[in-house]
C-alpha cells in the first residue's frame, strides 16, 4: 500500500498503470487487487480523475482527440466509460487551429507538397481529417473564433 501511495503522490495513475507498476515491483495479483480496491474506496486512485489530468496535459501539449483516446487506451482506461465528458467538452477545431498556428504561424501552404507536410503534422498530433481540412482551408483563422 505504501508503494502505491508513494506513486500516487507524484502524479495520477490509471488503475492498470498502477497495477503494472506493482506487478513489476514483485507483488502478487491478489494483493494488488486488494490494494487497488482500497485506494479506489479511499479516493486516492480514480480513473475519471486520471482522464481529466491526461486531457489537460494533452491539450497543453497541442494534441488532438485521436492521440488522447490512444493514450487512454494505452493506460487501460475504458474509453467509452470515462472520456465522454472530457473529450466532448473540448473544442477540437480550435485546438487544431492553435497547434497549426504555433508551428506554422498564419501562413498558408505554398504548394501541394507543403500542404501534405502540414497535414501530416496535424495528423501526427492526433487530429481528425475533417479538422485538418478546415485548418488548412483557413490557416489564419483565430482559434478563439470557433464556437463550442
Amino acid at each position: 500500500m505504501t508503494i502505491a501511495l508513494r506513486l500516487l503522490t507524484r502524479r495520477e495513475y490509471s488503475r492498470k498503470e498502477l497495477q503494472d507498476k506493482l506487478l513489476h515491483a514483485g507483488f502478487d495479483g491478489l494483493q494488488i487487487q486488494k490494494v487497488l480496491d482500497s485506494l479506489k474506496a479511499s479516493s486516492y486512485q480514480d480513473d475519471q480523475r486520471y482522464v481529466e489530468m491526461l486531457t489537460r496535459t494533452r491539450l497543453r501539449q497541442g494534441h488532438g482527440p485521436l492521440r488522447l483516446r490512444q493514450d487512454l487506451q494505452r493506460a487501460g482506461v475504458d474509453v467509452q466509460e470515462h472520456d465522454g465528458m472530457a473529450v466532448q467538452s473540448v473544442n477540437w477545431q480550435a485546438q487544431a487551429q492553435a497547434a497549426y498556428q504555433k508551428r506554422f504561424g498564419n501562413t498558408a501552404p505554398e504548394d501541394a507538397r507543403d500542404y501534405a507536410r502540414r497535414a501530416r503534422f496535424l495528423a501526427g498530433r492526433g487530429f481528425l481529417p475533417e479538422q485538418i481540412r478546415h485548418v488548412l482551408a483557413d490557416p489564419g483563422k483565430n482559434p478563439d473564433d470557433f464556437n463550442d
